[in-house]
């Protein structure tokens, strides 16, 4: 089947790894990109590829535009989009990528904790599968490609 699956969200964590891991100890054929989760690299790639920025907000805005680049074209491309929204931060950027999925009329999966239930239930609502945790999507992904359940 060869499911393309682009992994959105919180670079906080290892989430991408325990999904990506989990797929091939699963057997999984699936091909996974992602965005930059390098904070540093994601933070400065405008001006250190663009040009020095005096003001922060002209640095971030360059920075974000290329990585923007990035996302839109991983998105794209992909079957499924799987976008995790993490505890630390409030990760705007996550919610538009859940939506550009959607208008994409891309397979949104959704990672998040109970605590942010309330605050995401739109997102939620526009998703196909909202999970807890990223052994989840593995599931969700084995069940997928080749109709089987874990053994319970």
């Amino acid at each position: 089947m060869s499911l393309k699956i682009f992994l959105s969200g919180e670079i906080h964590t290892d989430w991408r790894n325990e999904i990506m891991s989990g797929c091939v100890e699963q057997g999984l054929d699936i091909a996974f990109s992602s965005a930059v989760t390098d904070h540093a690299a994601s933070d400065d790639c405008g001006p250190t590829i663009l040009g020095a920025e005096e003001e922060k907000f002209w640095h971030d805005n360059k920075s974000a535009k290329l990585n923007a680049i990035r996302i839109r074209d991983g998105i794209s491309k992909a079957d499924i989009v799987v976008v995790r929204f993490g505890e630390k931060y409030k990760q705007w950027n996550a919610a538009f990528d859940a939506g550009y999925s959607v208008a994409l009329g891309k397979s949104l999966i959704i990672i998040h904790s109970d605590e942010h239930q309330h605050a995401l239930k739109e997102v939620d609502a526009a998703a196909l599968a909202v999970c807890k945790k990223p052994n989840q999507v593995v599931e969700i992904l084995k069940y997928l490609e080749n109709g089987s359940l874990a053994k319970v």
